[in-house]
């Protein structure tokens, strides 16, 4: 995808801080490389990245942004939350570390993630228009507003670190490629979903425009054609690089982005504050034109 889908029209904010306020985190350069895309949970592997971690300086947290409009409760506990929606696959590795406590991992924090499919839909709300023009959502096989796809949680290993196996987001009006992201603690999985404790941060993941653009010209992400908005654009992305949400992408193919990618960040929290994004102002826009379901704010901020 070219030029023609910036739009030069959209001047970026700053997201507004929700309460809960900023602390030292973790940036973990090194060691949340190298715990993101270890599965291993051995003593060995805890002991490497403790030792890095104590050596490595805490960035700034992640500041906490508006969790949008289109957040549903009851997310099913699971590693792949494609449900049969088709576009490039993305695997992130997240680690979660403790912004308090030295940057160590906090094994057990619930890491929650939704985003829209390859045309701009999200599951539970798919009378939502994307702008530009893009195919109907049913088009891609799913048509019901209880569905479910693209949102899921994982359980964080001895070492922090989540995985999710997914697809590269696509884009809606007026915002650019991003994926939601909740960090809980204190709660416990029942009947595959997550239940108790409390939200410790709201976020948003986003995406280089160079590798977006390029995704966006594969199939089925070119079906949809209108504005893309770029980072420079973007309503809640505030230019801070990794500690602003910004995902490293590796490809799994250096030649064919239609094979994929791996995505890492390492996520800092206070595992004492409850930031839940909910209701919050500013930095999201109005989001996509059409209708919620009952009971969705329409003066929300964007998703």
């Amino acid at each position: 995808m070219t030029g023609n889908h910036k739009d030069t029209t959209i001047t970026r904010r700053r997201a507004m801080v929700v309460g809960g306020g900023t602390v030292a985190a973790g940036g973990l350069a090194l060691a949340g490389y190298q715990t993101a895309f270890a599965d291993t949970t051995t003593t060995e592997t805890a002991a490497t990245t403790t030792e890095t971690t104590a050596a490595t300086e805490c960035m700034t947290l992640m500041t906490s942004v508006t969790e949008g409009p289109y957040y549903l409760d009851g997310a099913l506990v699971r590693k792949n939350i494609t449900e049969g929606k088709s576009g490039v696959p993305l695997t992130l590795r997240l680690t979660v570390v403790d912004a308090t406590d030295g940057c160590t991992p906090v094994p057990g924090a619930a890491v929650e993630i939704w985003h829209c499919d390859a045309w701009g839909y999200y599951s539970g709300y798919t009378t939502a228009n994307p702008g530009g023009s893009a195919p109907a959502e049913s088009e891609d096989g799913s048509t019901a507003n209880d569905a479910t796809y693209l949102r899921g949680y994982q359980i964080a290993n001895a070492n922090g670190v989540v995985k999710f196996e997914t697809i590269f987001p696509g884009w809606y009006t007026p915002r650019t490629c991003h994926i939601h992201v909740k960090v809980h603690t204190g709660g416990a999985k029942e009947d595959g979903t997550y239940e108790g404790g409390k939200v410790n941060y709201t976020g948003q993941f986003f995406f280089a425009d160079d590798i977006a653009e390029q995704v966006f010209t594969l199939d089925p992400y070119a079906k949809h054609s209108g504005s893309y908005t770029t980072l420079d654009n973007d309503m809640v992305y505030d230019g801070g690089g990794a500690s602003s949400g910004l995902l490293t992408l590796d490809p799994v193919h250096k030649k064919d982005p239609a094979k994929g990618y791996k995505g890492y960040l390492t996520l800092g929290i206070d595992p004492d504050t409850e930031n839940t994004g909910a209701g919050s102002g500013g930095g999201g826009g109005e989001p996509p034109t059409g209708t919620p379901p009952t009971g969705t704010p329409t003066d929300a901020p964007s998703a």
